[in-house]
């Protein structure tokens, strides 16, 4: 039976498995509410998709629920103050 001569390195070792590592996520954001979401799919906060509503989240909530998340969405970010986004350029 073949038997390594000599060891492996562990720097060899990493360096094969140096493309096993997660990939960053691309979020994009929503054009409605301006919340993170994945690119090609409905946000979850809102239920909208390409300006459109396509789910109707709210119907799920109770009625303080409701309130508090259409006062958020209401409010989209750069209005009424500066978003992580905006800060960060500065």
């Amino acid at each position: 039976m073949a038997v390594p001569k000599q060891r492996k390195t562990t720097s060899r070792q990493g360096n094969r498995r140096s493309h096993h590592g997660l990939e960053k996520k691309h979020l994009g954001t929503c054009s409605n509410c301006g919340k993170k979401k994945l690119p090609h799919r409905v946000c979850s906060f809102c239920g909208y998709y390409k300006g459109k509503q396509v789910i109707d989240v709210m119907s799920d909530l109770e009625e303080e629920e409701k309130e508090e998340r259409e006062e958020e969405i209401d409010q989209k970010p750069g209005e009424g103050g500066m978003s992580l986004e905006g800060l960060s350029r500065k």
